[in-house]
């Protein structure tokens, strides 16, 4: 399982919220482009950017910024937040982003979207489907920057797509998000059972190098770590196996 970074931007700076809520913020001093050279140190080959202001707003309001990071050597990142057009796509893998995370339009719109994995490969392109359990243990798709509860479940949402035109799936439990109250196992080890072919990513709980253990045993092929690794609440060692090209003392 790989280990990847998440850097969240509103408003040019470094930020995580609580549960996916805005007035919930967390600020971090260090500037985005010097946590991402810190994140490639650490050996970090791909680290996840979410343009938060564009979640929300539906447009890139981080644009700019992206562009220099994706332009910064030595790993991939992959982008999402606000990606609701086939140009945006397209601006975004010009300016130098591996991937591109499709997230309210997966659900919204499926076969556009089904339309941009087929044009720019399922390699460029993934999805993102944001959930809320329910008191049934059901997991609710949310869109819009994570405000609004649609009728729709994750199995639903992915049943949409057709076998083999997606690959890469982030789910996050934003009940979880920015909380450290641990990842939503059983909702990936659902996942990995009704849905074994795609490469999950885990997001959303991860505390310390136990969770990524349990996650990585669930066969998930990416968790998705922000606070935690913000506050350093995992060493260097204990982040070794999960990221190959880390060059730690031993």
């Amino acid at each position: 399982m790989l280990l990847i970074p998440a850097i969240d931007l509103r408003g040019g700076r470094c930020v995580r919220l609580y549960q996916g809520d805005f007035a919930a913020e967390t600020r971090y001093p260090m500037d985005p482009s010097e946590l991402l050279e810190r994140y490639r140190a650490f050996g970090a080959s791909w680290v996840h950017v979410v343009d938060l202001d564009g979640a929300r707003a539906g447009a890139q309001a981080n644009r700019t910024l992206i562009g220099t990071l994706a332009a910064m050597p030595g790993l991939r990142i992959q982008v999402g937040g606000g990606v609701r057009s086939r140009e945006v796509i397209e601006d975004l893998l010009r300016a130098g982003v591996a991937r591109v995370i499709v997230g309210s339009a997966a659900v919204e719109q499926p076969e556009t979207v089904c339309a941009w994995l087929e044009h720019f490969g399922p390699e460029r392109v993934g999805l993102a489907l944001d959930v809320r359990i329910a008191a049934d243990g059901t997991p609710q798709v949310l869109t819009r920057g994570w405000r609004e509860r649609v009728p729709v479940t994750l199995w639903e949402a992915l049943a949409r797509f057709p076998a083999g035109s997606c690959r890469h799936v982030l789910c996050t439990d934003v009940a979880r998000d920015g909380a450290l109250a641990g990842p939503s196992l059983q909702l990936y080890r659902q996942a990995r059972v009704r849905h074994p072919d795609l490469a999950w990513q885990a997001s959303g709980g991860v505390r310390d190098a136990a969770d990524l253990h349990a996650l990585a045993a669930l066969g998930v092929a990416a968790a998705i770590s922000g606070k935690a690794l913000l506050e350093g609440r995992i060493s260097a060692q204990e982040l070794k196996p999960f990221l190959p090209d880390a060059s730690f003392p031993a």
